[in-house]
């Protein structure tokens, strides 16, 4: 890691899943190669949803595989000095060590592009997320399209055989459109929860009703 270097920041890309977070990353990525930048792309050793599987290559035949992780300390280890642009995709999945170590990377003047779900299934802070976002000096919160009514998605719905899973399910569960959907705030389901809920009168009536 470089010390003395020139000016690191972060940015945090976070939203409901299908919101296009992985696509944000792969086009910023694409510009920093384009631009000559050398480039480091991590994932979490979690996400196996397309085989372990992650590369990314700009139109002048410019390459970067991700390279899957376990946890902050094992990342920290594979930047190597001379890398610098940092990117990470499903940072959720990752343990809360990984704040410090971006805030590392760009005190050593990296610039660090982090992507990630900012909210479970119970639209609760995911993992390290919420700590990320306080930290990085850019911000994009993207949105996805309500499965049910069509409006702004901003909430991850866990389905079990095609209904809302109960609010005391795990809070990892790595799946893709068979197990998840986008959903507003309105069309967002979670049992027990939302029961709770009701029996202590909220959610009834409009707000400020």
């Amino acid at each position: 890691m470089r010390h003395g270097a020139a000016h690191g920041w972060i940015e945090v890309v976070a939203g409901v899943m299908f919101s296009g977070k992985s696509e944000e990353l792969i086009r910023r990525i694409r510009r920093a190669l384009i631009a000559g930048r050398r480039v480091q792309l991590f994932k979490s050793h979690l996400d196996d949803r397309y085989g372990g599987q992650f590369q990314i290559s700009s139109h002048d035949g410019r390459q970067v595989d991700a390279e899957p992780v376990s946890n902050s300390v094992q990342l920290a280890e594979k930047v190597d000095a001379d890398t610098q642009v940092v990117a990470i995709d499903e940072a959720q999945f990752l343990d809360d060590g990984i704040c410090e170590v971006v805030d590392a990377l760009a005190d050593a003047g990296m610039r660090v592009i982090v992507a990630g779900t900012d909210m479970d299934f119970r639209g609760e802070p995911f993992g390290p997320m919420g700590l990320l976002l306080a930290r990085a000096e850019r911000i994009d919160k993207l949105s996805a399209i309500c499965v049910v009514c069509g409006d702004p998605a901003t909430k991850n719905q866990r389905l079990i055989d095609g209904k809302p899973a109960p609010a005391e399910g795990p809070t990892i569960q790595v799946g893709g459109a068979e197990s998840y959907e986008a959903r507003c705030r309105r069309c967002h389901e979670v049992p027990k929860r939302d029961r709770a809920q009701g029996e202590l009168g909220l959610g009834a009536g409009e707000p400020g009703a």
